[in-house]
């Protein structure tokens, strides 16, 4: 069997701590079982490894997440690239010719796709590996994981079964029909005919799918479909398939399982009611305070609130009406203002875009020891480094400096640049241009030992 984990998300929910290059799945704000702290991607594939499934996992993610999840839990992980956002069907549909095309993945092979942030305990991912004997023994075309639900939700989509079916292989029900996020009533009268939490993990064999992309007059080439992606419907995998699938089973699932979507059920799970610089006097009740700014927040006598800060905003809210951020930041839209990639993280101190069209960008980037940004050029802009701390090495155009606190770099626009920390190094950048975007890179190669050298300067 492969595990595919669904990575997107806007960043909205937990703003500002998420935004759309770090969505909620990489904030650290989770305790490893070292007492270090955890991302939700970390935990998740953490939890693989302990299970043995992290060798035969992949994550499907859109090409902003990409460097993210290598900087959190490293180059080896496989990385299924979405060439733009549109939704989970389409999603799915490249991963699926992505396995067959390029990984040479059999079609009789079990795929079980799962979102990457589940807060579960690691039965859960026992019961995902059930999932592929139930395939088989049941002859279903689609099998579900349901949560046996601890309350009437009105947050969660329910399975519901069909009455009177006897339990088959695994424990498995044959499935009715699905009802979407009810009403209280609804959800207690749901529970009483054994409906369960649409948890989002389902399993179908590779050939199942690759059939309905056939009757679609899709490609199964990978490449083929990338070509394509930007036609395909934006529509999700539960309407496209599931919902006109009639040979489908469901497996329960007893046990932890949590949404940490929200500020209010995150917070719940955070070890620490205070994160960052600040203070938050005694009498402060239920209420989290998470600040990644380098300024201090003070909170006295609060009760019931949530406030977190980061370089994307400040956020003050009960708990309670926190989930209610991403109707009011609908029309919010603003570039992110931090960024982890592969090499290490990015802040932006100041934007200013003047009338005349000129853009001036300042960031203070970290650059890890032994780590390197690619070797790139950009069309609409120049910079500026000056170094703060550490000592790298820096090519310009094919030639070798060596820099240390206190040097400057100018980069003209159209000049090819690269960086390798040798310690770890922080500097100031600084972008004049027209166009101040990310889209803005011409990538000449990624690793180090590529670039070819024409002369060595110390």
């Amino acid at each position: 069997m492969k595990l595919v984990l669904l990575s997107g998300g806007s960043g909205k929910r937990l703003w500002p701590l998420s935004n759309d290059s770090r969505s909620k799945q990489f904030l650290k704000v989770l305790e490893s079982p070292e007492g270090q702290p955890e991302s939700m991607v970390q935990r998740v594939w953490r939890q693989l490894g302990d299970s043995g499934m992290a060798d035969s996992s992949y994550i499907a993610t859109g090409r902003a997440q990409v460097e993210m999840i290598q900087s959190q839990i490293g180059n080896e992980v496989s990385i299924i690239v979405e060439p733009e956002r549109r939704d989970t069907f389409p999603a799915i549909a490249l991963t699926a010719t992505y396995l067959y095309s390029i990984a040479g993945v059999s079609q009789d092979t079990v795929i079980a796709i799962l979102p990457v942030d589940p807060y579960v305990e690691h039965a859960f991912f026992h019961t995902v590996a059930r999932m592929e004997y139930t395939l088989q023994e049941t002859g279903a075309n689609l099998a579900l994981m349901g949560v046996v639900p601890s309350y009437p939700s009105e947050k969660y989509g329910y399975i519901i079964p069909k009455e009177g079916s006897p339990a088959g292989p695994a424990g498995c029900l044959q499935v009715s029909h699905f009802q979407e996020k009810p009403d209280r009533e609804q959800a207690e009268l749901l529970i009483e005919r054994s409906a369960l939490w649409n948890c989002g993990v389902f399993a179908f064999r590779l050939g199942y799918l690759l059939n309905i992309l056939e009757e679609k007059g899709l490609p199964l080439n990978y490449e083929e479909l990338q070509k394509q992606y930007h036609a395909l419907s934006k529509i999700s995998f539960d309407y496209e398939v599931v919902e006109k699938e009639e040979n489908i089973v469901v497996l329960p699932y007893d046990g932890f399982w949590k949404d940490l979507g929200t500020w209010n059920t995150l917070t719940e799970e955070m070890s620490q009611r205070q994160v960052g610089k600040g203070v938050m006097t005694e009498d402060c009740t239920n209420t989290s305070l998470i600040n990644e700014l380098d300024i201090p927040v003070t909170v006295i006598g609060a009760c019931d609130l949530i406030v977190a800060a980061s370089p994307d905003g400040i956020l003050v809210t009960n708990k309670a009406e926190s989930p209610r951020i991403k109707e009011v930041l609908k029309a919010h839209n603003q570039r992110p203002m931090y960024e982890e990639r592969r090499w290490g993280h990015y802040r932006v101190v100041d934007y200013v875009k003047y009338p005349k069209g000129n853009e001036v960008l300042t960031k203070r980037i970290c650059i890890e020891q032994g780590k390197n940004i690619s070797y790139q050029l950009h069309l609409k802009r120049s910079e500026i480094w000056t170094i703060i701390s550490g000592e790298a090495d820096v090519i310009l155009n094919e030639k070798l400096h060596s820099v240390k606190a206190g040097d400057v770099v100018r980069i003209p626009e159209g000049t090819k640049h690269s960086i390798l920390a040798v310690t770890d190094v922080e500097l100031i950048e600084v972008q004049t241009g027209s166009e101040l975007v990310e889209e803005d890179i011409v990538r000449i190669c990624m690793d180090w030992n590529d670039i070819s050298l024409q002369q060595f300067i110390s």
